[in-house]
């Protein structure tokens, strides 16, 4: 925990290490979550249509247990849109949404 989603499409290449250790790096050095709990992931979305016709995204959804201020929170999102937005220029949308997660509600296990 924290959760880091990214679901993608693009035709052209896109280096998935490079995104997925922007990701990371990005998500840690926001100061509001462990670079040890945080676990990002590449979802490949099969086919998309978006109405403006633009035909590549990236959206990160961020997953984190309640407590984090707005401002925190905003700012996390403007650092991922921005480190990706970088990294990959030719993506023609790229998004970035942060998701409280209820700590009553979460549960998890680890394997020993």
């Amino acid at each position: 925990m924290p959760h880091v989603v990214i679901e993608y499409f693009t035709e052209d290449p896109l280096d998935r290490t490079a995104v997925l250790q922007t990701a990371l790096d990005t998500a840690a050095g926001s100061g509001v979550m462990n670079r040890a709990d945080i676990k990002v992931r590449l979802v490949p979305a099969e086919a998309i249509l978006m109405g403006d016709g633009r035909s590549s995204f990236l959206h990160v959804t961020i997953s984190m247990l309640t407590g984090r201020t707005d401002e925190a929170k905003l700012a996390v999102a403007q650092a991922m849109t921005a480190a990706l937005r970088d990294l990959c220029p030719q993506i023609g949308a790229i998004s970035t949404d942060i998701r409280d997660m209820n700590p009553a509600c979460y549960k998890k296990s680890l394997a020993e």
